[in-house]
């Protein structure tokens, strides 16, 4: 049995390391090719309120009352005209992500800053600011150039993202991998 158990545990590993390796090719890709990495982002979030149009569709079926089935009916048309309307206009779905992340920086600063001064004197409560401001000039980035941005922010963050989880789980994997190896040896 136990032998049965390595070959299970090699197995995995290898499609992990398979796994993280496509994770890291990807987050390359998105990061040479941002536009079309954040398009994507954009279609997938379009798919997401066009499914959660359909969602509210059903339950309007199963709500009681008038207002009830008015209001979720209503609330499914806003989901699935919104989702429609990013699907068939990436770019302006795009630009519209992009400010709202714009908008997240900027209240994420704010508040990092805030509770960084309010621990002022917690020792490292200079990171909270450090973290506010980079946030804050992030924002301003963003807003200063929303349209170019938009070209590149969310398909940059998201390959970097990808890149460093492939990187961060493959190395996990090379590691784990040899404390096994040296915990059966």
């Amino acid at each position: 049995m136990a032998g049965t158990e390595v070959v299970a545990t090699e197995r995995s590993h290898g499609v992990s390391i398979a796994i993280s390796v496509l994770m890291i090719v990807l987050g390359f890709l998105a990061l040479a090719m941002p536009l079309v990495a954040g398009v994507a982002v954009t279609a997938i979030f379009a798919w997401g309120l066009i499914l959660m149009g359909f969602l509210h569709l059903v339950f309007a079926w199963q709500v009681r009352g008038v207002g009830a089935h008015l209001w979720e009916f209503l609330v499914a048309l806003v989901y699935l005209f919104c989702g429609i309307y990013t699907f068939m206009h990436p770019l302006a779905g795009l630009v519209g992500l992009t400010a709202i992340l714009g908008v997240y920086l900027l209240i994420k600063g704010i508040m990092e800053i805030v509770g960084g001064l309010a621990a002022r004197s917690i020792p490292g409560s200079g990171w909270l600011l450090l973290d506010g401001v980079i946030s804050l000039v992030l924002s301003c980035i963003i807003w200063a150039h929303v349209l170019a941005a938009a070209t590149w922010v969310i398909g940059t963050l998201l390959g970097f993202s990808i890149l460093f989880t492939g990187f961060s789980r493959l190395l996990l994997l090379m590691s784990v991998k040899r404390a096994y190896r040296t915990a059966t040896v």
